[in-house]
């Protein structure tokens, strides 16, 4: 792809955040989710406006793509984003099955800026005891649901 259409798509994402920060929705972050060319979302951070800590540019984009697409799966899509994606984007973006990311600002930069997520990658790979308690509860209601959906033929896998 061509230099100048990836800043293309980096400016309008830099400019999305712009907007949001602008307009106090949430952190300086924006995406843009492009296929075979066209731009098909656009969206920034929006953690303060809906009081969700998963609204962010990256995972909205993501949302918004699949509903016009009319799929789960972004293959063949790109995602352009003003910032290097935190573990949680980064799992998202790849349950999207999106082909490329291409980010601006390092999450160096981002925790520069107070966005320091490198605390959840510490906790993923062992390296800082996680917090919160994960308690296992085995209970037959919820092995039955798995059960049901192994037996389900005409389940659709992602």
């Amino acid at each position: 792809m061509k230099e100048e259409k990836i800043e293309n798509y980096l400016h309008l994402a830099a400019q999305e955040a712009h907007k949001g920060v602008a307009a106090g929705h949430g952190g300086p972050f924006g995406a843009v989710i492009v296929y075979e060319g066209e731009i098909v979302a656009v969206a920034h951070n929006e953690v303060l406006r809906r009081n969700d800590p998963t609204a962010h540019a990256e995972i909205l984009a993501i949302r918004e793509a699949g509903r016009i697409l009319g799929r789960f799966h972004l293959t063949g899509c790109t995602l352009y984003c003003t910032g290097e994606p935190c573990p949680m984007c980064f799992s998202a973006i790849h349950w999207a099955h999106l082909e490329r990311v291409v980010y601006c600002n390092t999450k160096a930069q981002a925790a520069e800026a107070g966005f320091d997520d490198a605390f959840i990658t510490e906790i993923i790979t062992g390296k800082r005891p996680d917090p919160i308690p994960f308690v296992r509860q085995p209970l037959p209601d919820c092995s039955a649901v798995l059960e049901f959906w192994e037996e389900k033929e005409d389940k659709i896998i992602y």
